[in-house]
């Protein structure tokens, strides 16, 4: 069913061709017409913009590497800073991320974390009723009123508004569309409508609590694309009647072209920029995907690809020095591990490795952590107040970090490029395979946060095994560490001993899509181009 824009606005152009429950109260003829007119504004902008991502790709697919621009020096050899950081975000020693469903928006809010990024990205499958569901969540709870009552009978309701932790959303990135609202016939951006919708409904009450709005803008690849979020946000700012510079953001560094434009990115939004965040797992997913044709660069499988890897610590190390010399947060990155129940030492095991990973992070210099269940916050605050009295780490320069390109030579410095240590197991073959399946099972069922044998995963984290997997099966030289060739038929046998591994699919989630998630992981493994996001194809299958 379709919903045209009232009479009230009958040059938007604006159509809505799906229905949710609730949907009218937001998608009101003002909110529409806002809409249309920030796609009217930027689209064509951000069109270019993934072309030259198509463009760039090209170019390292031929045999070139990314590198620091010329064109940006006096950038970065600047002596700029930030603008001043909001009160509400100065200590931001752990967040919690989670999808947008109201029982999590409470949950988060009431977890104790001191902030929440409400994920619209890579922990939601972006059904039209999440995504419906999802801003009318974070519209209740900016207003106070979100109550919700699980199956059981519980009820949920939120702490006062001085107890919760600080808000903040982070839309689709740059790549995606909403394929349920569409301007003059052309799909809407997600990336306007997630952060559109959420600014238009809620700017003025979040304003007056000194609460932003406040965003974590994902999946940069260059400076040009922060200086369209830039744009985006001034003319929302405008719009809305909100003092410039209003609403701040935290710009996720997952992406390795914008690991080499971490000065240019904090400067195209210098206004407005908090502090820059090491999203890991969409990291490793980018080394592999923009690395694809490069013999030299395969990485081994994903539990050997650690921070301690030469091209992850140099990337975390890099982002800490530049945050600090510009007076903005370094964000630290997700521990996939996730309590235990039932089995106490494995427990323990698992906290153990949330603990010295968040130990890693407090002693490099980074300035707070994310955790994905509420469970972990208490281990992230022990180990960030133990070294971290203040509200940040900003006097932790780091100057000894020295990251090149390629080839740090035989000094002490490190390569944002360098290749990787490590081996492919059988296990972590036949795990790449079952996490992608499962994954992809539970995301076409609308499930975008799904805990595997322990370990939280989302988007990113499927992305890492679906891409590993395409790049070591077209390759003709890569063995197990038995010596099996990885060939197309190791492939298959792993698809075919899967339903037996999974046991009863009625106990999984989405387990009633499994066969379909095997015969798209087939595809998309013999395509002779890597489909660039695992979302996009399959994003045309959801209601």
């Amino acid at each position: 069913m379709s919903a045209v824009l009232s009479e009230s606005t009958p040059d938007a152009g604006i159509e809505v061709i799906a229905r949710a429950e609730g949907q009218d109260a937001l998608l009101t003829p003002p909110a529409l017409a806002f809409l249309a007119g920030l796609h009217g504004r930027f689209e064509s902008r951000r069109r270019r913009l993934l072309a030259a991502r198509r463009e760039r790709q090209a170019f390292f697919d031929r045999g070139g590497l990314p590198d620091f621009r010329a064109d940006t020096r006096a950038i970065r050899e600047g002596g700029w800073r930030v603008a001043p950081i909001p009160r509400a975000l100065l200590d931001r020693r752990v967040e919690i991320t989670g999808p947008v469903d109201p029982k999590m928006v409470i949950n988060a809010l009431n977890s104790g974390a001191n902030c929440y990024m409400a994920d619209f990205e890579d922990s939601t499958a972006p059904t039209w009723a999440r995504m419906v569901e999802g801003q009318r969540a974070l519209r209740a709870a900016v207003a106070g009123t979100l109550a919700f009552t699980g199956d059981t009978g519980k009820a949920y309701a939120l702490k006062p508004f001085e107890q919760q932790a600080v808000l903040i959303v982070r839309p689709r990135g740059w790549h995606l569309d909403e394929k349920h609202v569409l301007v003059d016939g052309e799909r809407m951006s997600a990336s306007l409508f997630d952060l559109g919708l959420f600014a238009f409904h809620n700017s003025d009450v979040l304003a007056a609590k000194d609460r932003g709005p406040y965003f974590y803008l994902p999946k940069l690849q260059s400076m040009e694309e922060a200086v369209l979020w830039n744009d985006v946000l001034t003319h929302i700012e405008s719009a809305l009647g909100l003092r410039r510079g209003q609403m701040k953001v935290t710009v996720l560094v997952e992406t390795l072209p914008a690991a080499f434009e971490m000065d240019e990115i904090l400067h195209a939004l210098r206004e407005r920029v908090v502090g820059l965040n090491c999203g890991r797992w969409d990291y490793i997913f980018s080394y592999i995907k923009t690395l694809r044709a490069h013999r030299d660069r395969v990485l081994p499988e994903r539990a050997q690809v650690t921070m301690t890897q030469p091209f992850l610590k140099a990337y975390s190390e890099l982002l800490i020095q530049t945050c600090h010399r510009r007076g903005a947060h370094a964000m630290g990155g997700m521990a996939a591990q996730i309590p235990i129940a039932g089995d106490a030492a494995a427990n323990d095991a698992a906290m153990a490795r949330v603990r010295a990973d968040k130990l890693r992070e407090a002693e490099a210099g980074h300035d707070g952590t994310w955790v994905a269940h509420p469970a972990l916050i208490g281990i992230a605050r022990e180990v960030f107040d133990a070294h971290m009295p203040g509200p940040h780490q900003h006097d932790v320069a780091r100057e000894d970090v020295q990251v090149t390109a390629a080839d740090p030579g035989s000094g002490p410095g490190q390569a944002l490029l360098a290749p990787s240590r490590g081996t492919i197991t059988r296990a972590g073959f036949d795990g790449n395979v079952e996490v992608c399946v499962r994954y992809l099972a539970a995301w076409l069922d609308g499930n975008g946060c799904v805990p595997i044998h322990h370990l939280m995963e989302d988007a990113a984290t499927a992305e890492i095994a679906r891409a590993q997997l395409w790049q070591w099966l077209h390759r003709d030289d890569l063995h197990l560490d038995d010596g099996t060739p990885v060939d197309f038929s190791l492939l298959e046998r792993a698809l075919l001993n899967l339903p037996a591994r999974l046991g009863d699919r009625g106990k999984l989630p989405g387990g009633s899509r499994i066969s379909e998630a095997i015969g798209v992981l087939d595809r998309l493994t013999h395509a002779d181009e890597l489909q660039e996001f695992l979302t996009l194809p399959a994003y045309e299958r959801l209601p």
